[in-house]
């Protein structure tokens, strides 16, 4: 028997299941916070190292998302999708790093753009799931106004721009990983 107004016995079972990884998503929002801290600390870092970093970036957003990918029922060829681009960046960001960070900073702008879109996405694709949706999607809206701000830099100021951004992004995604986390964690008393 059902009990009114809650899930399917069915759906109770999957949301109960998927609460017991809530902490996934915390360990992620640590790994992103302690990342962004990690870059917004460099003054004079080298290029490599910085290329390196945010390889590592590229990386683990790519396995991230190829695990939600997994754990969700609905939407996971969109993960799937963006998970396989971002470890190809990522990748491409190990072979050559010097050569990262100078690109990167040269499409900054368009980086944060695809960033933008995916959070909205994700944001709008969580809505009925998630009391906490609006965060991503203040967040990719944020990510989409950087879009459109350092499209209009010079190439020098890229430069700079690259490492307070690459912490911002990495912050941003720590918090909302946070939030997921605990919103996850909630499923358990549905």
């Amino acid at each position: 028997m059902e009990a009114a107004g809650g899930p399917p016995p069915d759906l109770r079972n999957v949301l109960h299941g998927l609460s017991r990884l809530w902490w996934l998503w915390l360990v992620f929002g640590v790994a992103w916070t302690i990342v962004a801290v990690v870059i917004l600390q460099f003054d004079d870092a080298s290029v490599t190292t910085v290329g390196i970093i945010i390889g590592l970036m590229f990386f683990a957003t790519g396995l991230q998302q190829l695990a939600i990918a997994v754990l969700v029922d609905r939407g996971g060829w969109l993960f799937g999708i963006f998970g396989f681009l971002f470890i190809v960046c990522g990748v491409i960001a190990f072979i050559s790093p010097e050569n990262t960070f100078a690109a990167i900073a040269d499409i900054l702008g368009f980086l944060f753009l695809i960033v933008g879109i995916f959070w909205v996405i994700q944001a709008f694709g969580e809505k009925d799931e998630s009391e906490l949706w609006w965060l991503g999607l203040v967040g990719g809206i944020l990510m989409l106004i950087l879009a459109f701000w350092t499209g209009g830099q010079l190439l020098i100021e890229k430069q700079y721009m690259l490492l307070v951004f690459a912490g911002i992004w990495a912050l941003m995604q720590g918090v909302l990983d946070i939030a997921r986390a605990f919103m996850i964690r909630s499923l358990r008393n549905v």
